[in-house]
């Protein structure tokens, strides 16, 4: 059993101080930061002394100079009080070391004199050893104490904590389990430093320059350094005190180039997709069908080079029949389960249903009961799950449903209802570390009053439900869209209906003081769909209008739907661009490479179902132009979305059984 013996300054000294003797230790009991006092300078003399290498993610030092004492300094730099090294210390060296030829033994750290030029103290490492050297009473004697089967030497990071007390050595190696050696001897309690000087990653010759690189080398005089650094959540990259030119920008603000000259020692993988964890970080992955260079953060493959991706043409991808006419679908990801959707099925029986994105095509994987579903959100409080459906059969009273995934049936399960009228949509959006639902009700089904209360709930964190937070009043209310601008928060209803006309006010609400207030208003036309999006530091807003209907006249769904643009001197949303729809119901914006699109759902002209729903590209100064026209029969909603395989588009009908998935063929 091993047993963990802290340094403390020795007895005898405790005992002078009590005796009321002056005595002072040679140093202040501090962490004493090795590496960063023998640096060199930033400047052209240092290019030619020590070099910074990025490895695994980590930075490091490696010597480069043709001169063996580059790394030096002399110890009465530390030594300030007296001459004496500490009789008890510890060491923390992090290190990436390659592998060691037999008989090949390398110097971390020494201190030497310099007038004999014989070693007073040495860390060395050979493979699969390391070797703690120091001076014996005698003339030219040495006292070795040996690790084994340490594993430094296999070109990647590790800290490592030696301490020396007495008679006792303890080494830890990434915060692992101690190793503890005992001398016959204990470490000398007089090792005279004067006339001596420090050499990183050197003895002061040639012979034994160390080879690999150095992030953190610190002498902790008079305890134990493993506490401070232990347990850690990275053991092999674990810092008491790293160069702060290791840990900083390359580049500094009032140079040309890095501090000191940089290269980044990485392997290039190429094929398919490998994995990113803690040990592929900062290694490199070239896609090959991509033309694409990503660097592995640890967890993900970041994007660092990438040939940016152009629309060429659009294509028939996938048939999908669900489970009765659709009028929404919801695409979203489960962390380690994949990518699904939620298709809103108009039928109560047999209901609506979750597929799953499986060998290139979504997959039944869930049939959950639905009452004429109208659509679906997916948001995540806390790292938890949520489906919430918007259920719109007229009964009293109308429920909604709250769904939550669980992880170890792998299903969405009932969590919450919420009363509803004829809801049509739900937006979840978070606000100070608060969440929320929005609920778009249409009308209520005892006296079909389109005029009626929409109602914003909260996440209560103690009962972990919703509850009520606000109403706003709302005409037909179909659709709500929440957005960010700088500090400021903003909802925007989609107004439809007021029992008259279609020709009315829809609303922009702004966050004041923990609600919403009204913030401006937009005539619109039976609108259905608001949505946001940003285009070179420009916000817009693009709205569906569904239909032209009053009482006074025939409906009309051949109609302009409109994108308006935030201006920042009036702070107002103000008219941008009109683009002739077709009884549009949803807008869906999204980027390929570097350009941005919208596609509208185009649902009826008056006669028919069977229409073209168009994708319009960002032409800047132009505002948006067709660029491809996609045959879809009473579509409702669009979404984007990407996997492996590419670049997709999915359309629901809420006429058909029949929605499909569309590729996005790029170049």
């Amino acid at each position: 059993m091993l047993v963990c013996r802290p340094l403390l300054v020795t007895l005898a000294l405790l005992a002078s101080l009590v005796r009321g003797q002056s005595w002072r230790p040679c140093t202040d009991l501090l962490p004493i930061d090795l590496l960063s006092r023998a640096l060199p300078r930033p400047g052209p003399a240092a290019a030619t002394q020590v070099q910074m290498v990025q490895s695994r993610g980590s930075r490091g030092i490696r010597l480069t100079g043709s001169v063996p004492t580059a790394l030096s300094f002399t110890s009465s730099h530390i030594f300030t009080n007296c001459n004496y090294f500490p009789s008890e210390f510890s060491l923390v060296a992090t290190v990436k070391i390659p592998r060691l030829r037999q008989k090949t033994n390398q110097y971390i750290i020494s201190v030497v004199k310099e007038e004999s030029a014989s070693l007073l103290l040495g860390l060395r490492v050979s493979e699969n050893h390391l070797h703690l050297l120091t001076a014996a009473p005698g003339a030219g004697g040495r006292r070795r104490i040996s690790f084994k089967n340490v594993g430094l030497d296999d070109n990647r990071w590790h800290t490592l904590v030696l301490a020396v007390s007495g008679h006792y050595a303890m080494l830890t190696v990434d915060c692992g389990l101690p190793v503890e050696l005992k001398q016959v001897q204990s470490f000398p309690s007089t090792l005279n430093t004067q006339g001596s000087k420090f050499f990183i990653g050197s003895r002061g010759h040639w012979r034994g320059r160390f080879s690999g690189l150095l992030r953190q080398l610190v002498l902790l005089p008079g305890s134990d350094a493993r506490p401070r650094l232990c347990p850690n959540s990275e053991p092999s990259l674990a810092e008491l005190l790293v160069p702060q030119v290791l840990k900083s920008a390359l580049l500094q603000p009032d140079q040309q180039g890095s501090v000191y000259p940089y290269e980044a020692e990485a392997r290039v993988t190429a094929g398919e997709r490998p994995p990113c964890s803690g040990p592929e970080k900062g290694q490199l992955w070239f896609n090959v069908q991509k033309k694409g260079l990503f660097i592995c953060d640890g967890t993900t493959w970041t994007t660092l080079l990438q040939n940016k991706e152009r629309l060429d043409y659009v294509e028939d991808y996938q048939d999908l029949y669900t489970r009765s006419e659709t009028l929404d679908v919801e695409v979203f990801s489960i962390p380690s389960e994949g990518l699904f959707m939620a298709a809103a099925n108009k039928a109560s029986r047999p209901g609506s249903g979750i597929y799953r994105w499986q060998n290139g095509s979504f997959q039944l994987y869930q049939n959950i009961s639905t009452q004429e579903a109208r659509a679906w959100k997916h948001f995540k409080i806390d790292g938890k799950i949520f489906l919430v459906v918007a259920d719109s059969r007229k009964a009293e009273p109308e429920m909604s449903v709250i769904y939550r995934w669980n992880r170890r049936r792998k299903r969405f399960l009932l969590y919450q209802t919420l009363e509803t009228h004829a809801a049509q949509d739900w937006e979840a959006f978070q606000i100070h570390n608060s969440s929320f639902l929005v609920v778009a009700n249409h009308r209520r089904a005892r006296d079909s009053n389109h005029n009626i209360q929409s109602v914003i709930y909260r996440w209560n964190p103690d009962t972990k439900l919703f509850e009520v937070n606000q109403t706003l009043t709302t005409f037909g209310a179909y659709d709500w869209e929440f957005f960010t601008i700088g500090p400021y928060h903003f909802l925007v209803v989609a107004n439809t209906f007021n029992g008259q006309t279609t020709t009315i006010s829809s609303t922009i609400y702004v966050w004041v003081d923990g609600c919403f207030r009204s913030f401006q208003n937009i005539t619109t036309k039976g609108a259905t769909d608001w949505e946001m999006f940003q285009i070179d530091g420009r916000f817009f807003l693009a709205v569906a209008n569904s239909q032209q209907f009053s009482s006074r006249g025939p409906s009309l769904y051949n109609i302009n739907s409109t994108v308006y643009e935030l201006n920042m001197l009036t702070q107002t949303f103000i008219h941008f661009q009109d683009i002739p729809t077709h009884s549009a119901v949803d807008w869906e914006f999204f980027t390929i490479g570097d350009e941005k699109f919208l596609v509208v759902a185009n649902s009826h002209d008056g006669s028919s179902y069977s229409l073209n729903s168009v994708v319009y590209r960002w032409q800047g100064y132009e505002g948006f132009i067709s660029v491809h026209s996609l045959p879809t029969f009473g579509c409702r909603d669009w979404e984007h979305f990407t996997t492996d395989q590419g670049s997709f588009l999915v359309y629901s009908s809420a006429t058909s059984r029949l929605s499909k998935v569309f590729r996005l063929r790029t170049y």
